[in-house]
């Protein structure tokens, strides 16, 4: 059997006397999506939190190609190849979409301060090179988006912003983009759009995959390879959306009337 991209084994953590995440087995492999779904408060973004290394966990391990990077700092994880967007955007409005990318690729770049004062061709021929990279990373996501690309990022709309928050994520060359509730905030067309989004992106770059949190049923339903479902920190099932939405504890945790809703 092949090694999984991303291995997590027994993950838990606890905060105080609270058990937020509880021996949580999840593989990822590469070239596959896989969803995250369960209630409100059931510890999916406390796992992500986990997997990224802004949390550490109490117990368990994080794998990434067989390494282990459990407990590392985020800036290493990120490094590895490991990116990720939140539930509310952290995009910096003050700046262009351009701009933003290119605050993404910070662990692709060499010049630094120094190499700016003391070496400016090399640091601003890097820049250059870098902007170049930004925009083609920001027409990848979606091209009307790149027609924007020297706007003010505040200006943009919800879906958008999302849109921008990926290709930020992509700047890293990462091996694994993990999104927290991507379609938050858009209508089905613009969910739509998104889940093209993602299966270009797919085919784009051989390798590459998402682990997704996700509440639209509509795109749980048709963009990922697997499902994983958490339910009070703990993962009570894995699998095809279709089975999954099926099982009695799934129906209870979560889905409920909305499995029907969606059928």
């Amino acid at each position: 059997m092949n090694r999984p991209l991303l291995d997590v084994r027994d993950l838990s953590i606890c905060f105080g006397g609270l058990v937020a995440v509880a021996e949580v087995n999840l593989a990822l492999n590469a070239s596959e999506i896989v969803c995250i779904i369960g209630p409100n408060g059931a510890g999916k973004s406390t796992l992500l939190n986990l997997i990224s290394g802004i949390y550490r966990p109490t117990q368990g391990s994080v794998k990434l190609e067989g390494q282990d990077i459990t407990g590392w700092p985020v800036h290493r994880i990120a490094a590895a190849g490991i990116a990720r967007t939140f539930q509310s955007s952290r995009l910096f409005n003050d700046l262009t979409l351009l701009d933003n990318v290119l605050i993404g690729m910070h662990t692709r770049t060499s010049s630094g301060v120094l190499d700016a004062l003391l070496r400016p061709a090399k640091a601003r021929a890097e820049l250059e090179a870098a902007a170049e990279r930004a925009g083609e990373l920001i027409r990848a996501v979606s091209p009307h988006l790149y027609a924007r690309r020297h706007t003010l990022a505040g200006a943009l709309p919800q879906a958008d912003r999302r849109r921008l928050e990926i290709a930020r994520a992509l700047a890293s060359e990462p091996k694994v983009i993990m999104l927290d509730e991507p379609s938050s905030g858009m209508d089905d067309r613009d969910t739509d759009a998104l889940i093209a989004d993602v299966r270009r992106l797919m085919v784009e770059r051989p390798g590459l995959s998402f682990l997704i949190i996700e509440h639209d049923m509509r795109l749980v339903a048709t963009l990922p390879d697997r499902v994983a479902v958490i339910d009070y920190g703990r993962k009570i099932a894995d699998g095809d959306f279709s089975e999954v939405r099926l099982m009695p504890r799934v129906q209870e945790a979560y889905l409920g009337q909305k499995a029907a809703k969606h059928a």
